[in-house]
């Protein structure tokens, strides 16, 4: 699997970049330097240097001023990418109760440092606190009650 041969292959700008790519050929079929320096509020000369990182590492298919798409390793890590922060974002919101612009920013720096192992992990937890009831009550709404009693 994917995760455990390049979760620290790149770094976390070229990981930030990876996703970008996904998610504007997601919606436009390719990508344009632009776009990435658009979206990630980048220069131009920022995303150069990327894409070149990310065509040398095979991750994507780029030539100076044509459309950019991810080759199969590329698309791969933009997903491993991508599951990593949805798991830490839907446990910050599912599980800690953290509003969702909040849960988002931490999920987008996190993502990058958090190994293969401990995300299989926190996703067994995750699962195990849906199932898992004290009493009649969810364990979730415990630990919310909880927290607001310590205010």
């Amino acid at each position: 699997m994917a995760q455990n041969r390049t979760w620290r292959e790149l770094s976390s700008s070229l990981e930030d970049y990876l996703e970008a790519l996904f998610h504007i050929i997601a919606v436009k079929g390719a990508a344009k330097a632009k776009d990435l320096a658009s979206r990630l509020k980048v220069k131009a000369a920022s995303v150069t240097g990327a894409l070149h990182l990310l065509a040398a590492k095979k991750m994507i298919n780029y030539a100076p001023y044509d459309v950019i798409t991810l080759t199969a390793k590329g698309e791969e890590m933009a997903k491993d990418v991508i599951r990593r922060h949805s798991v830490l974002k839907d446990f910050f919101v599912k599980v800690l109760g953290i509003k969702e612009p909040a849960a988002e920013e931490s999920a987008c720096r996190m993502e990058h440092g958090v190994s293969p192992d401990i995300l299989k992990r926190l996703v067994k937890f995750m699962e195990f606190l849906e199932k898992r009831s004290l009493d009649g009550k969810d364990i979730v709404r415990e630990f919310e009650e909880f927290c607001g009693k310590k205010k």
